[in-house]
């Protein structure tokens, strides 16, 4: 008779979807740890399975809590957003190379597994970004920063 053809074991799509969600939920909670030393200055608005919003709690602006960042659990990665980013040029140059190849316009980084490394420095630049947003006078120098 005819040679068998080899195989090889098959991997069902949902062990695939399996291994990420495990990544996705750790990924998650350790980009959603980044806030929690700030916890003081920062108000939680959403906090859901897969979104994580923080405001200041202080801060506010054309009537609402200045928008400070979020953790959001998609289906190719997880985001961390962190809007002093995107205001500030000095903390903007404070990003490391390797930080930026994660990086998704001006303040939104993409994780797909757990990086102890770039969490560390994200951590960094969550501490100075907040101290700049929640700070008394940060809604006078946003006035002017977008006044045209």
């Amino acid at each position: 008779m005819g040679r068998r053809k080899k195989t090889r074991p098959v991997r069902s799509r949902f062990a695939k979807s399996a291994h990420k969600s495990t990544d996705f939920a750790a990924v998650f909670a350790a980009l959603k740890k980044i806030f929690e030393p700030h916890a003081s200055h920062l108000k939680v608005t959403v906090d859901k399975p897969s979104r994580y919003y923080v405001a200041a709690r202080e801060v506010v602006w054309k009537g609402k809590p200045l928008f400070v960042g979020a953790v959001i659990s998609g289906k190719a990665y997880v985001s961390f957003h962190l809007m002093p980013l995107y205001l500030n040029p000095s903390l903007q140059k404070e990003v490391s190379p390797e930080l930026k190849k994660r990086m998704q316009g001006k303040a939104c980084f993409n994780f797909t597994k757990p990086d102890p490394v770039l969490f560390r420095q994200l951590e960094k630049l969550t501490a100075t970004g907040v101290a700049l947003f929640c700070s008394k006078k940060f809604p006078e120098k946003l006035t002017k920063m977008t006044a045209h």
